[in-house]
């Protein structure tokens, strides 16, 4: 009862914690990582789609809302509708990654669906207008945002610990193609919802939002182990400022400043760029010096992160600016210039982009696969490579261009995009130590956010540039031509040029904007000329590729670097193991800080054992984990990383202590093997054809020293003590010295207990916290158990039955009584040493004196008939 109740003082708190707080993907059962996936994947569509679905939708949302988005007074609503949303999220993610490894990546997943779905509904039920309507919608796009936050940034982290390393390829690469085919998705769905009725576009996100957070409520578990960590104030206010002040001198600096066709030398523009990169140097400098940085900047050691995430940076800066100028391309010449009205333009822009959404949707799910497999160093510059190729096509694609050619490019475009996106994810989510995976994720996310934003600030100042060289002399010369006064063309050749890019992305016909009164004072046929579908899209073909050609040329060169870095990512590996659950609370020791010895397979160690046999199936690295007393060690974690150091496989070891990793390729590896309580262990084995077999003993730090002695202070010699864990598993076992004492050594830190058990006496357990730095010292009291048993007889020397038998000790207390069976037998047990009086009461008493020594058995008869002493045996 000692034990038992030792024990349970033990595993009370832990079992209450795990289910309270955290699950094991075995307990959710097999299909626990398909719900997590479909949920997820509808948490990213829902956020990537409402990151653009306002783009196309943004003219029957300001005609709704009764805003001309081109007056000067209103340019910024249109910055703000356009990229606040993306502001938002490229500032926040990190930050919440980091809340979801410290509070449960489930529980913030979850808040980001609720936030999303009461921001849609608030969205769709706008019912002002003017300024006011435009902050509402501003406002609420903003909040809309941190929900999006939330979702991108523990999507992948929840996916990284419901699926295995072999499927996680898979698994993010589904994610991933909801995450980039949602911006596609939110363009047609905005310019098919946005003519019927502008509420419709956020209305649309309202039941998905509502269903997906009662879902994620019900269903969603936390596997992860939670990191208890304090957030990094400064760090997150310091990141937000400055990454806020340089996104918006970004947006703001496409916006003309006085006598410039751009903003870059605007005081305000500058002051946010110069100012927020002085803030950034200051949070890189904070995050080296606080204990829990929002940027593990220890992360960039990693070579597949570093290299995965350069690669995803510059993905999206060749990707981000891509929509903008084909919407642009598209509504502003080929459409007009193909029979399409300026108000049709923006749905029948998002139709024929298409291509690139179907090519995306085929090639990322593949590559995801065919990654689980070889990896995703090859595919992953491969897509870098035909994306490049793409812009490359596009480039010397004419303006006026033939619709099939257009879209075979859009559609190498998506493919390329889907090789790559798919194995980049994966490559970084799997070279991440368990417990950074949400911060690491996060990270991800926000180098892909901002690199979105700053591509759609560059591509427009290069188209800008593009154009202010050529654009006013064309407008002059063009509006003159077609009985423009002269004046009034001039005045109009002289304005911005983002005005005109303005116009066509938002389908309005720009003319028409800019022409205004003076179209009064034209024939007719000439003003209808010059606002008809053709006048606009011929005049400013030759000016737009101008700009073009600088847009692409960038993207071209982005997306080469972006190839170079996933070239660097690594070697391709199989994420090979058998790993019944990747939860993150095993990491490995040297990623926790711990130093470990690299020993080779011959190394005369107490640590390592000899391999059990020399060979295991072909491809596979298996072996058994046990203590120094043979009792098997469940749920260590073991680390393959091949001779670069990049990490090959992970397994757990079951319930036995045996772990195995196949799909391995022949070669050296390294083994580094972790387990709570237990120093860590390394080994290097060598996979044949045939395979390699390793087991460990690992060995704690734990060091318990005591003494095992009787009641009487008598040291006890020679007695087994055995150390046994929470679980009941033997740790540890020493036998007694001459004067009673042990040491247990190599015992898993933390709480043991300690039991001696003596022949003829009760054994004796203590629990005590076995720590490296001080040996624990225990002192076990055993205590004997002595049996007095006889004979009652009476005269006839028969055994008489139901016959009194009372004892007492020297003080004349009682200490048992019992009663003789049939046959006048009777035996007391549990009684201490000493002397004791035996006393019957179904004759005349007869009373005999008895000495019972430690350890012994002693028989009492006793005679009624001729009360003489009985002899005495032992």
């Amino acid at each position: 009862m000692e034990v038992q109740s030792a024990q349970q003082t033990v595993d009370a708190p832990v079992e209450k914690h795990r289910h309270k707080h955290t699950w094991t993907v075995d307990e959710l059962g097999p299909r626990y990582k398909w719900i997590a996936l479909s949920n997820t994947t509808l948490g990213m569509l829902m956020a990537t789609i409402n990151s653009s679905i306002v783009l196309i939708a943004l003219p029957d949302i300001f005609r709704g809302i009764h805003i001309n988005p081109l007056e000067s007074s209103n340019t910024s609503y249109l910055l703000w509708m356009m990229m606040g949303f993306l502001v938002v999220t490229a500032v926040l993610v990190v930050g919440f990654g980091r809340l979801g490894d410290m509070f449960g990546r489930v529980r913030m997943y979850n808040l980001g669906f609720a936030v999303f779905a009461v921001s849609s509904v608030l969205l769709a039920v706008t019912w002002m207008d003017g300024a006011t309507a435009a902050i509402w919608l501003i406002g609420w796009r903003v909040v809309q945002g941190i929900g999006g936050a939330f979702l991108m940034a523990n999507s992948s982290a929840i996916l990284t610990d419901a699926f295995p390393a072999k499927q996680r390829g898979l698994a993010l690469g589904i994610n991933g193609v909801a995450a980039i085919a949602g911006s596609f998705l939110g363009l047609v769905i905005g310019g098919l919802l946005g003519p019927v009725q502008w509420h419709l576009v956020f209305l649309v996100s309202v039941p998905f939002g509502v269903f997906g957070t009662i879902w994620a409520f019900l269903k969603l578990r936390d596997t992860s182990e939670r990191r208890p960590a304090k957030m990094d104030w400064w760090g997150n206010l310091t990141f937000a400022v400055g990454l806020i002040a340089v996104l918006v001198g970004i947006t703001y600096g496409i916006q003309p400043y006085g006598s410039h066709t751009m903003g870059w030398t605007s005081p305000m523009v500058l002051s946010c760029l110069i100012g927020g990169v002085l803030v950034l140097i200051i949070f890189a400098v904070i995050e080296t010096r606080v204990a829990n940085p929002l940027f593990n900047l220890s992360l960039f050691k990693i070579r597949a992160f570093s290299f995965g995430n350069a690669a995803n940076l510059a993905a999206s800066l060749g990707r981000g600016g891509l929509q903008f100028m084909l919407i642009i391309w598209l509504q502003g010449i080929w459409l007009p210039q193909h029979g399409y009205s300026f108000e049709q333009t923006p749905l029948w822009a998002g139709i024929y982009m298409l291509p690139m959404t179907v090519g995306f949707l085929v090639a990322a799910p593949v590559s995801g696969v065919i990654t689980d497999r070889i990896g995703g160093r090859l595919l992953a510059t491969v897509g870098m490579v035909a994306t490049a190729v793409s812009f490359l096509l596009l480039l010397i694609l004419p303006v006026d261009f033939n619709y099939w050619a257009f879209a075979a490019i859009l559609l190498l475009n998506g493919l390329g995009m889907g090789l790559f996106s798919s194995p980049n994810r994966a490559d970084v989510m799997n070279s991440l130590p368990p417990t950074s995976r949400g911060a690491g994720a996060g990270m991800t996310a926000t180098f892909q956010n901002s690199a979105m934003v700053l591509s759609i600030g560059f591509f427009f100042s290069l188209m800008i540039a593009g154009l202010s060289d050529s654009l006013p002399g064309t407008l002059n010369q063009g509006l003159t031509a077609h009985g423009v006064p002269a004046d009034a063309a001039a005045g109009i050749a002289a304005l911005p040029p983002v005005g005109v890019l303005f116009a066509a992305f938002l389908g309005y016909n720009p003319i028409q904007q800019l022409l205004g009164p003076v179209l009064n004072q034209l024939p007719a046929d000439q003003a209808s000329f010059l606002t008809g579908r053709s006048f606009f899209p011929n005049l400013i073909s030759a000016p737009f590729s101008d700009g073009l050609t600088a847009a692409f040329w960038f993207a071209i060169i982005v997306c080469l670097v972006g190839a170079v870095a996933s070239w660097f990512v690594g070697k391709p590996k199989p994420l090979a193991a058998t790993v019944p659950q990747e939860s993150v609370g095993s990491e490995l020791a040297a990623e926790g800080g711990e130093l470990v010895n690299i020993l080779p397979d011959d190394t005369p160690t107490a640590v390592l054992q000899r391999p059990r046999r020399a060979v295991g199936r072909p491809g596979e690295i298996s072996g058994t984990l046990r203590t120094n007393s043979g009792a098997p060690i469940a749920g260590a974690v073991i680390t393959v990383t091949g001779a670069d150091g990049m990490q090959v496989g992970r397994a757990r070891a079951g319930q036995t202590g045996a772990y195995a990793l196949d799909g391995v390729r022949p070669g050296t590896y390294t083994l580094i093997v972790t387990a709570p309580g237990f120093q860590p262990a390394a080994a290097s084995v060598t996979v044949n054809g045939l395979g390699a077999v390793h087991d460990f003993v690992l060995l704690g730090g734990g060091v318990v020293a005591g003494t095992v002695h009787r009641s009487g202070g008598t040291p006890v010699e020679g007695t087994a003590v055995l150390a046994t864990d929470g679980t009941g598993q033997v740790v540890g076992q020493a036998t007694t010295a001459h004067d009673g004492k042990f040491l247990l050594t190599g015992l898993p830190a933390g709480e043991v207990t300690i039991t001696a058990n003596v022949d003829g006496h009760r054994p004796h357990a203590v629990t005590v916290l076995a720590g490296a730095a001080e040996p624990a010292d225990v002192e076990l009291l055993v205590e004997a158990v002595g049996v007095l048993h006889g004979t009652v007889t009476g005269p006839d020397g028969l055994g008489l039955a139901n016959a009194t038998v009372t004892i007492s000790d020297s003080q004349g207390r009682t200490v048992a009584t019992t009663l003789t069976d049939d046959e006048g037998h009777y035996e007391l047990h549990d009684l201490e040493p000493g002397e004791y009086t035996v006393v019957t009461s179904l004759y005349e008493p007869a009373v005999r004196q008895v000495d019972l020594n430690t350890g012994e058995t002693t028989t009492v008869d006793v005679d009624l008939a001729s009360g003489a002493r009985a002899d005495a045996a032992s």
